[in-house]
């Protein structure tokens, strides 16, 4: 049992019989009365998102997950293949359990399988990644990193800001939690 304190992104638990994921996650203090927490879970079997309130006493039982280090090979359709590290086994898991993990993954790349009782329930990326610009607005002479930004599209399809300097073909550090620019590689 953890409290709603220890409660934080990306831990999963059990609530009324079903494995959630935390999404997000707010402590509200009223004016008067107890504190109350508001959490984003994401049901991890049937993959829509609810909302719950609680009280700031409340406890919840977290579930116990594997972790296992993974490469992802390739995806075809729904459906994307990781490679167990230590004993090259081949397991398949369905985008609808990805997540926005999706927009950042490449060939190659490195990370951790979740599983819970053997199913898979999703993957925890690194804290950021390194991904190429395929398509972005030309810099103009005198654009600073401070001075705002651009859209880009990077090789993974996803569309974030970018600094004006930033052109097509460079390499840049993303983070994947907040999907925002880190910095030029």
């Amino acid at each position: 049992m953890i409290d709603a304190g220890e409660l934080k992104k990306g831990i999963t638990i059990t609530l009324d019989g079903q494995l959630y994921q935390v999404l997000d996650y707010q402590h509200i203090k009223m004016g008067r009365g107890s504190a109350q927490i508001r959490i984003r879970l994401r049901d991890v079997k049937a993959g829509h998102i609810v909302e719950k309130s609680f009280q700031a006493s409340e406890k919840f039982t977290k579930a116990f997950v594997e972790r296992r280090q993974v490469q992802f090979l390739y995806s075809d359709g729904n459906l994307y293949h990781f490679m167990d590290n230590e004993n090259y086994e081949q397991t398949a898991v369905d985008k609808g359990l990805m997540g926005d993990t999706v927009n950042y993954l490449k060939e190659n790349m490195n990370m951790e399988l979740l599983t819970h009782k053997g199913v898979p329930i999703g993957v925890d990326l690194p804290i950021s990644v390194e991904l190429k610009i395929a398509e972005t607005g030309p810099g103009f002479k005198g654009n600073t990193a401070s001075a705002g930004g651009k859209p880009a599209r990077l090789e993974t399809g996803i569309t974030i800001q970018v600094p004006f300097f930033i052109n097509t073909g460079d390499s840049i550090k993303v983070d994947t939690r907040t999907g925002q620019y880190l910095e030029r590689v």
